[in-house]
């Protein structure tokens, strides 16, 4: 089958184009014929070995797919719909998947929909319930917003009970698009300070929460600009600059700082099918409708990956391994 392999570790370069064997899915398992896959951030820190889990050589990148069942097995039917978490392994015609991490995709709810869903839609569901445990009328900061995740917690925020919403995006199209999707305001994060203007597009005040991926000086900021009991919650380093918190400092201000990988979800019940039965529910409805961005081919995966640490795309992208 065709599949992109990695055999060094680096940059955008060492994704190749090669022909390997169609995995053998083990116990547990089923085979997926993948007609998408999903195209992720965490996917450059796999090309790199700078994730938070550490990988062998040589590697299949790519942690979720959609496609469909090539036989029955572990209760799901030769030909259903399927989207699966695979960890590696999704940049491919073919992928094993684990039943734990597969579900079924409702009639209606479109690949790009269903990728965007699975992963980016349960963190920014779980950076709110799980982690910022965000209560009626709180203001939020997510930057990013028109990332993956971030388009989708700036959709989610209100009905889940936000207050103000602050919006984070690198460029005026970006910023206009978070405030079409929901956010009252929206800010360039390379201003010079960035706390003192999350404080002003608070009305004056500190912010209650705060979704932050970049790390680095986007971090600190925003640590400046939370409020006594506020929460700032972490979910990727971006920017590759991680950051030292003082215990002291959050002792004084009665502040939280939160850690989230969805993958700490993965066999805790209730953690991953119910909230993205919850999920797909309001996409069915339109209440939700996650940025789909560009489609790449197998040939393309290399620009993917440039254009993704560039800042060149948004929404959710895309794996065609047909193309």
């Amino acid at each position: 089958m065709r599949a992109i392999q990695i055999e060094e570790f680096g940059g955008p370069e060492v994704l190749k184009l090669a022909d390997i064997p169609v995995p053998e899915p083990s116990d547990g398992e089923l085979l997926v014929r993948v007609s998408h896959a999903g195209i992720n951030f965490a996917d450059t820190h796999q090309r790199e070995n700078s994730y938070l889990a550490k990988f062998e050589l040589p590697l299949v990148p790519g942690g979720e797919v959609a496609g469909r069942v090539e036989r029955a097995a572990a209760g799901f039917a030769e030909g259903a719909r399927v989207v699966s978490m695979v960890g590696t392994g999704g940049y491919a015609e073919y992928a094993a998947a684990s039943a734990a991490t597969t579900f079924p995709v409702p009639d209606g709810v479109e690949d790009g929909v269903a990728l965007a869903l699975v992963i980016q839609g349960l963190t920014a569901w779980h950076l709110y319930r799980t982690s910022a445990k965000l209560q009626p009328g709180e203001s939020v900061v997510v930057h990013a917003a028109s990332g993956g995740v971030g388009n989708l917690a700036v959709q989610l925020a209100k009905p889940l009970g936000a207050g103000r919403v602050i919006a984070t995006a690198s460029s005026e199209d970006k910023r206009r698009q978070a405030v079409d999707l929901g956010a009252d305001v929206a800010l360039d994060p390379n201003m010079d300070d960035l706390g003192a203007a999350l404080r002003e597009a608070n009305d004056g005040r500190k912010v209650d929460v705060v979704l932050e991926m970049a790390g680095g000086r986007v971090f600190d900021e925003s640590l400046s600009a939370l409020a006594p009991f506020g929460r700032l919650v972490t979910y990727g380093i971006a920017s590759r600059e991680p950051n030292q918190v003082s215990s002291g400092s959050l002792m004084r201000k009665s502040q939280a700082v939160v850690g989230f990988w969805l993958m700490q979800c993965i066999g805790r019940e209730g953690m991953m099918r119910d909230p993205l039965e919850d999920l797909f529910g309001r996409a069915a409805r339109g209440d939700l409708k996650p940025l789909v961005g560009h489609t790449y081919g197998m040939s393309e995966v290399q620009r993917a990956h440039e254009d993704l640490q560039a800042r060149r795309t948004s929404g959710k992208l895309l794996l065609d391994p047909g193309k």
